[in-house]
């Protein structure tokens, strides 16, 4: 048994271990096995499988083929026959995805107690809320369970979970992660979001997740593709007035001591007013945009009331009384609220807030469910309305040994930055995971390349072009200026040669694309007598391609 299938299994057993209330489908043991053998198998190919030995959990209202899709309710449950794109991408860089966790119902909520499937209890201290909707997953992971997590974040559930347990949350840029094969909550401001021990390993995970691919008749029309240019850094950050806050005490000594650690680090602060940013949170549960949670799954809790939490059956179909105009207008009011925050930005990079002004006991949930909820919610809820990328940091813990968490925003796009500020921030050592894809947030710059000989289609070398991730883009022929030679190597291989003026030919070759990872990777594994050089195509392009000095035996002919 290798490496990874260990871990899988102690994964699963861990799993098995509990807390029972954490999941809601493990997946068979054979499957999990044949999964992490899979990924054994690659890598004994020699196949550059970057995420090889990660464990995932799975909330469950994400698809994974072949175990239930339930979003906490078990009168709604599916059975889906391909996994939702965001679960292919992880699993495609060699991620083992254990089982489906519990989850506040349908997504609504950020306490963690909404679910038929029992309380998810926090993972320091079991009198306290894990923080929702994304509960299960984020106990997962700060209980060791598994390394990485998927939860979706419409309104800070992926934020409040992996403060309340000490954990990274990251919540990508809305679009950047596909949310094909996620149930929604409000479809248009939903993401998949990550939690992990480390800003290292969520931003791996992110970036695997982002890469999936959805191959059905139609896209998915909320996908969004990054720019060319990003932010780089985040070297200036707005911070509110101290006293505009609502905090308990514990949680204000703890918010106090991390903006003066940042200050002490040299991080430019910058003063954040919060009026905009408070108005836009407001504007989710309080208004018409509401309605949209209505349109998700409303029809089904009409039609099933009894099979749903009365709290998140309140909440959905009380959006069924909005008006069309309450809409109408609270979406022109978002569009100036933006328009507001955007000037707020053009004095920092980036800002920081407490992730939750207080963390609730159970009991005290259960005798306010509403309430407190609400107020979980005032420093998360604006995130995507107001177009943000977000990463939820661990920043200390209160007396009573209780973890506390900031949330790191800036602009859509601006994920990458993200992750460096969260990187410092956490002091962490280098990623043990290697580098494949582009960082989440920044463009997928692709370039071609000139291929010939054993490396075309069909041919022994290929296979390193695909493990690189590169695509085929077409077939062509060099300029008349090149001739091919037998080289002494195993497998046996010919190598293009510039020819002198007048004895050169157009040799086959064909164009692949590939990442700027993927061909600094392509360029170092290279070896004499064989280079990446400049090849010139018989359309008169100039190529990066393998080129290299004449052989013994001439291949081509005139």
């Amino acid at each position: 048994m290798g490496e990874v299938v260990d871990r899988a299994l102690r994964a699963l057993d861990a799993a098995r271990r509990g807390p029972a209330e954490i999941w809601i489908e493990l997946r068979d043991e054979v499957d999990v096995v044949m999964s992490a053998a899979d990924v054994e198998r690659r890598l004994d190919a020699g196949e550059h499988v970057p995420l090889a030995a990660m464990t995932v959990a799975v909330k469950d209202n994400i698809d994974v083929a072949g175990v239930p899709t339930t979003a906490g309710c078990v009168a709604y449950a599916y059975l889906p026959d391909t996994d939702a794109p965001a679960v292919a991408g992880l699993t495609a860089a060699g991620a083992v995805v254990i089982g489906k966790t519990n989850l506040d119902q349908f997504a609504t909520g950020l306490v963690g107690t909404r679910s038929p499937h029992g309380v998810v209890r926090n993972s320091v201290d079991r009198r306290y809320v894990s923080g929702g909707s994304s509960s299960g997953s984020a106990v997962a992971v700060a209980l060791g369970q598994v390394d990485v997590a998927l939860g979706t974040d419409t309104a800070g559930s992926g934020r409040v979970p992996a403060a309340f347990n000490g954990i990274v949350g990251l919540k990508p840029t809305r679009g950047l992660i596909s949310t094909h094969g996620v149930v929604p909550a409000c479809a248009s401001l939903d993401c998949v979001s990550v939690f992990a021990t480390t800003v290292a390993a969520a931003h791996a995970a992110a970036a695997a997740a982002a890469s999936g691919k959805w191959h059905g008749a139609f896209g998915d029309p909320f996908r969004r593709q990054p720019p060319a240019v990003t932010p780089l850094t985040i070297e200036s950050v707005g911070v509110p007035d101290a006293d505009e806050l609502e905090l308990t005490d514990a949680y204000r000594a703890l918010w106090e001591g991390t903006v003066s650690a940042l200050r002490e680090a040299g991080v430019r602060l910058v003063p954040l007013a919060l009026s905009e940013l408070m108005e836009a949170g407001s504007l989710l549960y309080n208004g018409g945009l509401v309605a949209e949670r209505y349109a998700a799954v409303g029809d089904f809790i009409e039609k099933h009331p009894d099979d749903v939490d009365p709290t998140v059956r309140a909440i959905i179909v009380g959006a069924a009384e909005v008006p069309a105009y309450r809409l109408a207008a609270d979406l022109d009011r978002l569009e100036e609220l933006r328009s507001g925050v955007a000037v707020q930005f053009r004095q920092f990079d980036a800002f920081l807030l407490p992730t939750a002004p207080l963390h609730p006991t159970i009991d005290e949930v259960a005798a306010d469910p509403i309430g407190l909820n609400q107020r979980l919610g005032i420093y998360n809820n604006f995130c995507n309305l107001l177009d943000l990328s977000a990463l939820t940091l661990p920043a200390g813990r209160t007396t009573a040994g209780l973890p506390f968490g900031v949330t790191c925003y800036a602009p859509a796009f601006a994920d990458a930055a993200l992750a460096g500020f969260g990187h410092a921030f956490m002091g962490e050592s280098a990623s043990p995971y290697p580098e494949s894809l582009p960082p989440l947030g920044q463009a997928d710059a692709r370039r071609e390349v000139a291929v010939v000989g054993a490396h075309l289609r069909g041919q022994p070398l290929n296979g390193q072009l695909v493990r690189l991730g590169a695509r085929f883009v077409t077939q062509t022929r060099t300029a008349p200026k090149y001739r091919l030679y037998a080289l002494p190597s195993e497998p046996a291989k010919p190598g293009l040669v510039s020819a002198t003026a007048g004895e050169g030919v157009a040799v086959e070759i064909e164009i692949w694309s590939m990442n700027d990872a993927a061909f600094a990777e392509l360029t170092a594994t290279t070896l004499p007598p064989l280079a990446i050089g400049q090849v010139e195509t018989a359309e008169g392009r100039t190529l990066p391609g393998f080129l290299c000095q004449a052989g013994p035996l001439l291949l081509s002919s005139p």
